[in-house]
């Protein structure tokens, strides 16, 4: 991890902040993009030297290929780019509209495509370096119809993610492309959510962002390429495809009550 430049959209919380504190802790230089300054300048505080502040809007393509050159001509390469800005949803799929489905795939599929082809043409000419797509375990297992086009947005993540591998893998063995999919995590994602929801911090099992970023930092380290951020998540994921409808009958069919 030393000295490695680590672009992480995303950062001003949650996530992508306890990851670029763990990454600079251990020796990166890391990037940090989102659209709220003083939250980045706070993170960036506690992570490590030379740590870069780019106020950067994800959903809009200019803004994202700026801050690839940015990240280059300050650091003068980048070794890996982790997508995890993101946002979720509160709805049940009868009822959708135009608008829900366009936000999610601009907040959470648009985002990471941007990114993934801002950053291309560098990991190209090198024949080196990292792609990191954070999805959701929703991504595969879409159990919570509240959370309709969330989910459809990280199927469709997981599936963009999985050519772009294939593509590179003939053509630049040495480019990495790698989805991280996590089940709840304990931040504001919950309360940030179109629709608004129950804090995410309080539903039980959730993980920390902290730990979340751990795995992340591992998938750098060995390069894997599919990363469930917990060991039982992959048996989760099979049991449903083997016995779909008994799985679906004790999933979540409504929204949870919002907390007083």
């Amino acid at each position: 991890m030393q000295d490695k430049i680590i672009v992480i959209t995303g950062a001003s919380a949650g996530i992508g902040a306890a990851l670029a504190k763990q990454a600079g802790a251990a020796g990166a230089r890391v990037v940090l993009a989102a659209r709220r300054r003083k939250e980045l300048e706070e993170v960036a505080a506690a992570s490590g030297r030379d740590a870069l502040v780019v106020v950067t809007d994800v959903s809009v393509r200019a803004e994202v290929e700026a801050l690839a050159s940015r990240a280059v001509e300050q650091f003068g390469r980048v070794d890996v780019w982790v997508n995890n800005a993101g946002r979720g949803i509160t709805r049940l799929p009868s009822q959708l509209t135009d608008e829900d489905l366009d936000m999610m795939f601009r907040d959470n599929v648009k985002t990471a495509l941007y990114g993934m082809q801002a950053i291309l043409p560098h990991f190209q000419s090198r024949n080196a370096g990292q792609i990191i797509n954070v999805s959701s375990l929703l991504g595969r297992v879409p159990y919570v119809a509240f959370r309709s086009a969330y989910c459809a947005a990280k199927h469709a993540l997981n599936a963009l993610t999985a050519a772009m591998r294939t593509e590179l893998r003939a053509t630049h063995p040495g480019i990495v492309v790698t989805t991280v999919l996590p089940g709840p995590v304990a931040t504001e994602f919950g309360l940030n959510a179109v629709g608004g929801g129950v804090d995410s911090r309080a539903m039980p099992g959730a993980q920390s962002a902290e730990e979340v970023a751990e795995v992340v930092l591992n998938a750098i380290r060995t390069r894997a390429i599919d990363v469930y951020t917990r060991p039982g998540y992959g048996d989760q994921v099979r049991r449903y495809y083997e016995d779909m409808e008994t799985f679906e009958r004790a999933s979540f069919a409504g929204p949870p009550r919002k907390e007083s």
